[in-house]
């Protein structure tokens, strides 16, 4: 495989950015599709993440389309769109016209009413899976007088996949660990409440005020004041809110 010059610098520049262990997830995604746009002389870039669980993709990131129209994706043009799927089942780079041809692309609605208005006309997707996983993907496109992407771009995004993949399952791992971390921590913090004050900050998180906790514990509005004081304290919080926003375990 041939790469000109200014391809090995970008693709050094990419495996760098891949090679990072302190980005999350999404901003891999979004800063490689930045690489991206340069490296394959594209126009507009778009990934998400499929969750089978309901069956959509979320965790948008988007480059250079309109929110708004990205919006109506979410809502109506993912669940009739002809492409994506049979995209994200080839499970390496594929061009749009080698599973749709162009001209028949064209005369969908999900052509004329969602590609068409941010002008994506030529486009190329790379679907990352760990194996039935998704991790994410990347859709790049371009516009009608750019032309389509050709076998030495798909190479160049199949040449990058590898990298691409073990980025996103560290940052993920990394992502566990500080949300098991925390966890725990606030675990610890709550143990130090007394059941009477655990059961003050759960009428909290429910929403009731100082006169409903009182009337619901039997005792005074101050006692509940005093209550909530102590709790703060030992949360290290400042305010309602945060308490109230707060995952508490069962009440046993």
């Amino acid at each position: 495989m041939y790469l000109t010059a200014p391809e090995q610098q970008a693709l050094r520049g990419v495996f760098a950015l891949l090679a990072e262990d302190d980005r999350d997830e999404r901003e891999i995604r979004e800063r490689l599709g930045r690489a991206l746009l340069d490296l394959l002389h594209a126009d507009q870039f778009a990934s998400f993440v499929w969750d089978a669980a309901s069956g959509s993709f979320g965790s948008r990131v988007a480059l250079h389309m309109d929110p708004a129209n990205l919006d109506s994706y979410a809502r109506w043009h993912q669940h009739h769109d002809p492409i994506t799927f049979v995209l994200q089942s080839r499970r390496r780079a594929t061009r749009v016209t080698e599973v749709i041809p162009q001209r028949e692309l064209m005369r969908t609605p999900f052509f004329n009413d969602f590609l068409a208005r941010d002008g994506l006309h030529w486009g190329m997707n790379l679907h990352a899976f760990e194996g039935d996983r998704a991790l994410g993907d990347l859709r790049i496109w371009r516009r009608k007088g750019r032309g389509d992407f050709g076998d030495h771009e798909k190479a160049l995004l199949d040449l990058i996949e590898p990298a691409f993949i073990g980025a996103l399952q560290r940052a993920q791992r990394v992502a566990a660990t500080a949300s098991h971390s925390l966890s725990g921590a606030q675990d610890a913090a709550w143990a130090l409440l007394s059941a009477r004050e655990q059961e003050v900050a759960r009428c909290v998180r429910e929403g009731l005020t100082d006169k409903e906790i009182a009337r619901r514990m039997a005792v005074s509005v101050p006692t509940v004041r005093t209550y909530l004081r102590r709790i703060f304290d030992k949360l290290g919080i400042e305010r309602r809110s945060a308490l109230a926003g707060r995952n508490m375990p069962a009440a046993r």
